[in-house]
């Protein structure tokens, strides 16, 4: 049966829920400073809307608060340990007890930040990222991913131009083996 192991308990997850990690990754993997985005992508914008349209999003409390209210159209699941209410918010205190809330659901993303995407890493399916070709100054990072777990399926490459001030290529990684392993 396919798993995964969040601190000392046990769940367990469909095998057809799809956990899919979705950032705005810099070439030296920074994906903001002082609680911010560093750069604005129109485009990147866009397709975030897109992919997570219609579906739950997982975010950590710092993320909830750099967006400030809640992603329209989706399902929004906020990690806290210090918040227990947000309007228009559900508040877990874990990844764990999210997923559990979400265990019918077909596919759930998260969307940060660092810490989130740490602890999700080992038990997501997809990783969505869009890559921003410049190295920026930058307090938090996307977490490194290991090439033997992940496969690009998908690349769009684009250009600078007058909407999208940066080079950047939207990217699909799918994990090479099996779903969810432990997290330790």
């Amino acid at each position: 049966m396919d798993g995964c192991r969040l601190g000392q308990q046990q769940t367990y997850r469909s095998i057809k829920m799809i956990v899919t990690l979705i950032a705005a990754v810099s070439s030296n993997n920074v994906i903001g400073k002082n609680n911010q985005l560093i750069w604005h992508l129109p485009a990147d914008l866009k397709h975030f809307r897109q992919l997570t349209t219609g579906h739950t999003v997982f975010m950590g409390r710092k993320t909830y608060g750099s967006i400030g209210k809640p992603l329209p159209n989706r399902r929004n699941v906020v990690i806290s340990r210090t918040f227990t209410n947000i309007e228009g918010c559900e508040v877990v205190a874990s990844l764990e007890d999210g997923l559990k809330l979400c265990a019918e659901e077909e596919e759930v993303f998260v969307i940060g930040g660092a810490e989130i995407y740490r602890q999700a890493l080992p038990i997501a399916n997809r990783i969505e990222i869009t890559r921003i070709h410049q190295d920026f100054e930058g307090d938090t990072f996307f977490p490194e991913t290991d090439p033997q777990e992940w496969q690009e399926t998908n690349r769009q490459d684009f250009t600078s131009d007058e909407k999208n001030p940066l080079s950047y290529s939207f990217i699909t990684l799918n994990r090479k083996t099996g779903n969810a392993s432990f997290i330790n």
